[in-house]
């Protein structure tokens, strides 16, 4: 179960929150950039390397910026401050990974953060974090300007795979239009615009009524000579766009 409330209006009132972050990746320096934009007095970006045994000690927030895979160790490195909350930046991971810090939370932008100043710039861009746990979460939120959505610990992963196909799997995706558009000597921008367009509709129409092309008006004529066109590398990724095409179509029809 998600369900979405707004952070505005909260970050005139709010104190300044002190913040200390572990990771120096694209995420950690994402957060460090924009929450210093927005007045939090964040105390340095540490690294694996560094002791990280105090790095809880003086601060209301210590971010976790690190991979998934060691998120738990990192947590169980760092001295319990029963005045600091511990958030990772985990889409997918349970609060239950902090332990054994009593203070808990989880803050995940909805946006990717390719590059540090890239990152920067969309976290302050009014998105959706997807938070659980303690409430400062939600205030840190309110000071980046975004919008908080609960995402029960149940559902987190359900929740992160959403978030991976809606940008990363759109992203191999948009490979797959590059190397077939490039063996025929075409640019890619061209259909990146294709692609703004598409999502642009999405938003505004709803999968169903964005849906145009060969598939949705049942042209399987159409449909083999692409197939036949394609390398036959390209064949699986290919197919399993249609595939998704055909269950959209079916369960519309399903509905009616």
């Amino acid at each position: 179960m998600t369900s979405l409330s707004s952070a505005g209006g909260m970050a005139e009132t709010s104190p300044m929150i002190s913040v200390r972050i572990i990771g120096a990746g694209h995420a950690g320096q994402s957060f460090a950039a924009a929450l210093e934009d927005v007045g939090c007095d964040v105390r340095g970006v540490l690294t694996r390397g560094d002791d990280l045994s105090g790095a809880a000690l003086g601060v209301d927030a210590l971010l976790l910026a690190t991979p998934d895979a060691v998120v738990s160790s990192v947590a169980q490195n760092v001295e319990v401050h029963s005045g600091t909350v511990l958030v990772h930046l985990s889409g997918s991971l349970s609060l239950d990974v902090l332990r054994p810090h009593v203070r808990r939370a989880s803050l995940h932008p909805l946006a990717p953060l390719p590059l540090a100043e890239v990152g920067r710039r969309r976290l302050q861009d009014h998105i959706v974090y997807a938070v659980a746990g303690d409430s400062l979460a939600r205030e840190i939120v309110a000071l980046l300007g975004g919008e908080a959505m609960s995402v029960s610990e149940s559902d987190r992963a359900a929740y992160h795979a959403a978030a991976c196909i809606a940008a990363n799997h759109v992203v191999g995706l948009m490979g797959q239009v590059a190397r077939i558009a490039g063996g025929i000597g075409l640019e890619l921008e061209p259909f990146v615009q294709l692609a703004r367009y598409a999502l642009d509709d999405v938003s505004a129409l709803g999968p169903l009524g964005a849906l145009t092309g060969p598939v949705a008006r049942g042209d399987e004529e159409t449909v083999g000579g692409h197939r036949f066109s394609l390398p036959e590398d390209e064949l699986t990724g290919y197919d399993a766009g249609v595939a998704l095409i055909r269950q959209l179509l079916r369960e519309s029809a399903s509905d009616t």
